[in-house]
């Protein structure tokens, strides 16, 4: 493998500024939130916001480390990764630490680590390997089962910690494949399933049957008005598609009160205002939005936000750490955080789209979700749009297997794009 005098050599700095820049702010709202009076010393392993000050700086020799390996290597051993990876997940099940009713962590003495964060990066690459070897085409029903399996393998296991908002994660990986020719076919029926999933929750199996019948007759009415040799020629399809959707409304129940926790099912209903519980299950939300709501436009400023250091809301240097922003700092502050994510996103995806490998590209684009889905999902679960599903703001949230998985992930796209040039 080349080795390299200098490891910054052809490093996208704007991507590191990004990062440099969200890491401490994400670290001052950490200080912010989980701050005693008295215990001020920033290096106090006995808090929150010491031990998240030693995580970030283990974080930058695990860059230094990501830069100085050759990109090579990441393609070479990607599927030793991916296989180490789901090694982990597995001996959760017989080794792992049960925290908040979910085994998803190994107890490290006063430390906890998460696999599943490492193992986003393990199967962005696996994919990326996959996808970059010859003869694979997206439009062809093996290669589609084959890269569906590498996402559906973690996701289950997530999902049987039981952990099913980390395991939503690997879905936003799926869009990763109609960049790459997937046919689209495959996304309306997804959007549709999960249209047809929301509706009959809010309105019954009942309104929802009538619903689809009559968009689907109007469809086809009019389908059938501009090609009539089409639709005759496709009736078994037509006839199959109405088949299809009623089985599937009338599945919704069953899954929706077999499979699902009465947790998941209590903030479905609260989300889509079928259900108000402020003081049970819908507590953390509702705090949430009080305290951003308290900050007005420019905030109350900083330690001074009397619902944060109150302790308000529960798991707030966690999943509800923008609550933070938006009392200390306001209207103001919350949007100059959510615009520097905005701008991070937009550049992992001039990043992506100059990779000249087809493995750089599908990791960059993998990476790109990953943190988009993070960034979106989070924001609107502290906002109450979205449901509570328990993930964290990428590099605010507090915890080192959080911080270390995403610069992990972050930073093998930085060296894969150091070394663009070099790829054919």
């Amino acid at each position: 493998m080349r080795r390299r005098n200098n490891i910054f050599k052809g490093v996208d700095w704007i991507l590191i500024i990004f990062y440099l820049i969200l890491v401490f702010f994400g670290w001052i709202t950490i200080y912010s939130a989980t701050y005693v009076e008295g215990q001020a010393f920033v290096f106090n392993l006995n808090s929150n916001y010491g031990r998240q000050l030693f995580f970030i700086l283990l974080s930058l020799v695990l860059i230094l480390v990501v830069l100085a390996i050759d990109r090579r290597f990441y393609e070479t051993y990607s599927g030793v990764f991916y296989l180490i990876s789901m090694l982990s997940l597995l001996g959760l099940f017989v080794f792992g630490k049960n925290i908040n009713g979910a085994t998803s962590w190994y107890s490290l003495g006063s430390f906890s680590l998460q696999p599943s964060e490492f193992a986003k990066a393990a199967t962005c690459l696996a994919l990326a390997n996959f996808l970059n070897e010859r003869g694979r085409d997206l439009k062809k029903l093996s290669t589609q089962l084959k890269s569906f399996a590498i996402i559906l393998v973690p996701a289950v296991l997530i999902t049987l910690q039981p952990d099913p908002g980390s395991a939503l994660v690997y879905g936003a990986l799926v869009f990763v494949f109609y960049v790459f020719g997937l046919p689209l076919f495959y996304l309306i029926i997804g959007f549709l399933a999960v249209t047809l999933f929301l509706v009959t929750l809010y309105f019954g199996y009942g309104v929802s049957l009538l619903i689809t019948f009559g968009l689907f007759t109007l469809f086809f009415v009019v389908l059938f008005y501009y090609n009539k040799v089409y639709f005759r020629h496709n009736w078994i399809v037509v006839v199959s598609i109405y088949l299809f959707s009623a089985l599937f409304i009338f599945s919704v129940d069953y899954v929706y009160n077999s499979v699902f926790e009465q947790r998941h099912r209590d903030r479905f209903d609260i989300v889509m205002g079928k259900k108000k519980d402020d003081q049970g299950i819908g507590y953390n939300t509702n705090q949430s939005m009080i305290t951003i709501a308290s900050g007005g436009i420019t905030g109350k400023g900083f330690l001074q936000g009397d619902r944060t250091q109150g302790d308000f809301v529960p798991e707030q240097e966690t999943d509800y750490i923008f609550s933070a922003v938006g009392e200390e700092w306001g209207f103001l502050g919350s949007a100059l955080v959510v615009m520097v994510f905005v701008l991070f996103l937009l550049r992992l995806i001039y990043v992506a789209e100059r990779q000249k490998s087809r493995f750089s590209k599908v990791y960059a684009y993998s990476v790109l979700l990953i943190f988009f889905f993070h960034f979106t999902i989070n924001i609107g679960m502290v906002i109450g749009l979205l449901p509570t599903i328990g993930i964290p703001l990428p590099f605010f949230s507090y915890g080192g297997s959080s911080l270390w998985g995403f610069t992990l992930l972050l930073f093998i796209l930085v060296r894969l794009d150091a070394d663009r040039i070099y790829e054919w």
